[in-house]
């Protein structure tokens, strides 16, 4: 489906009674080429901006009248997966922000990939891929530097560290092979090893989201931090990814992708 060619993108939400269902579902609405064509939530929810949310149980009857082109989600690993499979099972594309999969999770989301695109992202801002980059050509820049990630998320939270700090600390190793060892927390008697990343995780009120890395030596310090004002900044990621990935052929795919192109 081309969008620039003005053809509307339909989606189907999954978690639309959570915190980020309701925002893709508004920032969906705000689109002129975008439309929700159903919205699932596993327990009962009044409708989100105008839209019914039904039973998650009825996703595939909805997804078979409805005929969406993509399925956003935001929602837990297992119900994720799961969401995905039935997406794959009728043909449509799958945009997935929900973190804390397992091993077992990944390789089942694989397979979704192999007959439907799927696009995996950990964080939907522009920002934080702008960060990414950043972080990687500034971990290559100062080679021997001591290198600390925090991450600040509400309290609500599930999974810590957050999905967005685990890419972020692959992205680290990726330039520094000498790094190979994440050290969550420091107690008692710790001196810093010369292989370990920090890795340090807060919970605290309504925080949206906060990653900061830090890399110091040789008598100083770079702090590189990016700060999400709302969830509205993922929801519309979510949304370009979505309209980015319905005319894609099967594959497993990442933000980059989309900003890229």
């Amino acid at each position: 489906m081309d969008d620039a060619a003005g053809d509307v993108v339909r989606i189907v939400v999954t978690g639309a009674g959570g915190r980020m269902g309701r925002e893709v579902i508004a920032a969906a609405e705000a689109r002129e080429r975008v439309e929700v064509v159903a919205a699932v939530n596993r327990s009962a929810t009044d409708p989100v901006s105008g839209i019914e949310v039904a039973n998650a149980d009825r996703l595939g009857e909805l997804v078979d009248a409805g005929r969406p082109d993509v399925l956003v989600d935001f929602t837990g690993p297992e119900s994720a997966v799961s969401y995905a499979e039935t997406a794959a099972n009728a043909g449509i594309a799958v945009v997935t922000g929900t973190t804390g999969f397992d091993e077992a999770g990944i390789a089942r989301l694989r397979s979704v990939s192999e007959s439907v695109p799927v696009l995996k992202a950990a964080n939907f801002a522009r920002g934080v891929a702008a960060l990414r980059r950043a972080v990687r050509e500034a971990v290559a820049a100062v080679p021997g530097y001591d290198v600390e990630l925090t991450e600040t998320h509400h309290n609500g939270k599930r999974d810590a560290p957050s999905g967005t700090a685990k890419t972020l600390l692959d992205d680290v190793e990726s330039v520094r092979e000498d790094l190979d060892r994440r050290v969550h927390g420091r107690a008692g008697d710790a001196p810093r090893d010369s292989g370990e990343i920090g890795v340090h995780a807060r919970r605290a009120g309504d925080v949206t989201g906060e990653h900061e890395v830090l890399l110091a030596g040789n008598r100083e310090t770079l702090e590189l931090t990016h700060r999400a004002g709302d969830r509205g900044v993922f929801a519309e990621g979510a949304i370009d990814a979505a309209a980015w990935l319905a005319d894609r052929d099967a594959g497993w795919y990442a933000f980059d992708d989309v900003l890229d192109e």
